[in-house]
């Protein structure tokens, strides 16, 4: 088969399918054709040093020889069984995710991806405890699909309400910007975000609540680093009331902030754990929510009743195998934390550097830069100059608003880490420059 031009791959995906989150007359999508650990290269063969791992997910890289392998050998062997089978890949994958996330978390139920997971997790966590609210924070992001996006609280979820109902949101431990007027003292921040959700619960009635959904850090919605004392505050009041503790792994999860869940920080284990992106790495579609065993035991003898067609698929749990695999015999988070503290210095530079650079945010390989009009008003600045800039010189980010990211495969060096910042040190140079002409 003659291979396209960039611009015809350009042309076809336009003409022929949506892009999501867009106004479908100005995307300006790259044609990628190929792409090998931190870097990917469009139709032209340039090439780009992938600072978003796409979108968050691909964690050990592009194209990694083991996983690539895994899905020959299962593709070779089987690729789909009705999920009422019994097959190898998805009891060894069950058995391994049970060992590696926090206490007794021990079943799961498979998805094709994290907003299902979310979705699937409402259900059980309803079924389990015979309620029926859900409480979720307003900076959050949780999918696209109806339910998941009524959990999210941003401004994603207002075109398709009424959602699923049910819902209620409170406010968020963003310290560079506390919503309690507490920025100078974190410590009260704190204290007051905890105090404003079991009032939320308060007034929403403690026995009618079923769950609450955090993500493990926040992703999306400007990587935000909850304070050291806000998951095992939010345990105790969970324990409290009876209500279960969700935590949002898709994004946060995988290595991303040095540990298998962002919760191993805090040593919280929560109830239910939902995650997707970094289980395959993005090679094959597969989400994932994980119950404690007293929720497992609960259907027991009573129907859950939730089911996909391709839940646990086979393609999908050899895949995640393998990468799991590649994390531990690789030691990729390791290398996340290592390189990671390297990362949270040279962020702290770039900020003494660049005014426009309000605040750092840093854990693990997460991380995000908030850029302002001024320090003191802290007025949202518009990122698309620099992101252009960037992607313009190879360098392939994402940003949330006034947020640009940081968040390169798990397993680039300090080396290719510094290839990226410098060329963000040079954007926002000019970016000040334009700002005082």
């Amino acid at each position: 088969m003659t291979e396209l031009t960039g611009k015809e791959i350009v042309d076809l995906n336009k003409e022929y399918t949506f892009y999501s989150w867009s106004n479908q007359g100005q995307v300006n999508p790259i044609p990628l054709v190929r792409a090998e650990g931190p870097y990917f290269w469009d139709a032209d063969g340039k090439r780009y040093l992938d600072f978003a791992s796409q979108l968050v997910n691909t964690n050990i890289g592009h194209q990694h020889p083991k996983v690539v392998k895994a899905i020959q050998h299962q593709a070779a062997k089987l690729t789909f069984a009705s999920p009422s089978m019994a097959t190898e890949p998805r009891g060894l994958l069950g058995k391994k995710l049970a060992e590696i996330t926090p206490g007794d978390l021990k079943k799961t139920f498979f998805t094709l991806g994290g907003a299902e997971a979310n979705e699937n997790a409402i259900k059980i966590a309803r079924f389990y405890t015979g309620r029926h609210k859900i409480l979720a924070r307003y900076r959050s992001y949780h999918g696209a699909t109806l339910g998941a996006l009524a959990l999210t609280g941003d401004y994603r979820r207002l075109p398709a309400e009424p959602a699923i109902s049910g819902v209620v949101h409170f406010l968020d431990p963003y310290c560079y910007r506390c919503p309690f007027g507490w920025e100078a003292n974190r410590e009260n921040c704190c204290l007051q975000c905890i105090k404003h959700v079991e009032e939320v619960i308060q007034h929403e009635g403690p026995d009618q609540i079923a769950a609450i959904f955090l993500e493990g850090v926040t992703g999306t919605n400007g990587l935000i680093i909850p304070p050291d004392e806000y998951w095992p505050r939010m345990r105790e009041i969970c324990d409290k009331y009876g209500i279960l503790l969700v935590s949002d792994e898709v994004m946060s999860g995988w290595g991303r902030t040095g540990e298998w869940f962002a919760v191993n920080h805090w040593d919280v284990v929560p109830d239910i754990i939902t995650t997707a992106k970094g289980i395959t790495s993005g090679y094959i579609p597969l989400g994932a929510v994980i119950v404690r065993e007293k929720i497992a035991r609960f259907f027991d003898d009573k129907v859950l009743y939730a089911g996909l067609t391709y839940n646990g698929h086979a393609l999908a749990c050899a895949a995640a195998l393998a990468t799991i695999e590649a994390y531990e015999e690789e030691m990729i988070f390791e290398n996340a934390k290592r390189v990671g503290k390297h990362l949270g210095a040279q962020l702290e530079v770039l900020k003494s550097r660049h005014p426009c650079v309000g605040d750092v945010r840093y854990i693990g390989l997460f991380s995000g830069l908030e850029l302002v009009k001024n320090r003191e008003t802290k007025e949202p600045m518009d990122l698309t100059p620099l992101k252009n800039f960037l992607i313009a010189n190879g360098v392939y980010v994402f940003n949330f608003k006034n947020i640009l990211f940081v968040v390169p495969p798990l397993v680039i060096t300090e080396e290719q880490l510094d290839e990226g910042l410098a060329l963000i040190d040079e954007g926002l140079a000019e970016l000040m420059d334009k700002m005082t002409a």
